[in-house]
């Protein structure tokens, strides 16, 4: 069984826009796409996961609408805006940037 990690300062704005740059989804499903993705490894919380999604939103990164869920309830949809595209983009390159360097800190001696 995956051990469970705790998500680094800054990375949930970024998991968030790459699971919505796949389709829209509602909140529950970003939550069970990051989780099912990243192998059990990631959980992301909805007291952590909401707040996201409205600060995406004051950022015009992210854009809402309702609909019904795929069990007939009625949900509130997230998807990026062109906006959220470009910041993807951006975060994206500034975290494999990131990694390279501390794998370059990490590896052999």
């Amino acid at each position: 069984m995956p051990e469970h990690i705790g998500l680094p300062q800054g990375t949930l704005d970024l998991l968030i826009l790459r699971t919505l740059a796949l389709e829209p989804q509602h909140g529950w499903g970003i939550s069970e796409r990051v989780q099912q993705m990243s192998r059990d490894v990631l959980r992301i919380q909805q007291g952590s996961l909401y707040p996201a999604l409205h600060r995406l939103q004051r950022r015009g990164w992210v854009k809402a609408r309702w609909g019904t869920s795929e069990n007939n309830r009625r949900a509130k949809y997230y998807e990026l805006t062109k906006a959220g595209r470009r910041q993807l983009t951006a975060e994206q390159d500034s975290w494999h940037k990131l990694a390279a360097a501390v794998a370059q800190v990490l590896g052999p001696a």
